[in-house]
């Protein structure tokens, strides 16, 4: 480690795949609730506002981890937390109207589980929506969440990792140090 690296700070968090899918639930989110919710519905907000919690919130820990270790964890488990919200969201939207969620073992959801786990570019998703059904937005934004939620978590466990192996910033700014101070003396 070299005095200079202690604070890595040549991360994008960009090229994240918890990111990027990120930004599709947002922007799949931000379309539906505009489409299909009522203009004064709060939900709208509500909605758009969790969706864009779990996009920042990945951001701002990212950022955020270089010095705090604990505020990276706790920003992506917000992250979570309002994703999960957003899914309650999707599940009410479908079971109010009488429409369907589809089952794990359902032909169109192991069809979008394949299709979303291929497709990371907000832009597919943004002109795939277009022509769907608000049914089938919600299918696949729910299954963007599953996935979402699972990438989250293993991020939470590698972060954890990070940390028991090289402690926090305290940490690396001492081991820093010290490799300096053999180098000069």
């Amino acid at each position: 480690m070299t005095s200079s690296s202690f604070l890595n700070q040549d991360g994008d968090y960009h090229t994240l795949h918890a990111f990027k899918k990120a930004e599709c639930i947002y922007d799949i989110t931000y379309y539906f609730a505009h489409r299909y919710l009522d203009r004064g519905d709060r939900t709208v907000d509500q909605m758009v506002q969790a969706a864009r919690s779990g996009k920042q919130n990945l951001a701002e820990g990212y950022i955020d981890g270089v010095t705090s270790k604990e505020m990276a964890i706790k920003l992506t488990n917000v992250n979570r937390a309002s994703l999960h919200e957003l899914l309650l969201d999707y599940e009410d939207y479908l079971r109010v109207r009488g429409l369907e969620q589809w089952p794990f073992d359902d032909a169109r959801c192991r069809q979008t589980r394949a299709f979303c786990k291929r497709h990371l570019d907000s832009k597919v998703y943004r002109e795939a929506i277009r022509v769907r059904s608000d049914e089938t937005i919600a299918n696949i934004a729910i299954t963007l969440i599953h996935q979402e939620d699972v990438l989250l978590r293993g991020l939470i466990e590698w972060m954890k990792a990070q940390f028991l192996k090289n402690g926090g910033i305290r940490e690396e700014m001492y081991r820093a140090r010290m490799q300096a101070r053999k180098g000069n003396g």
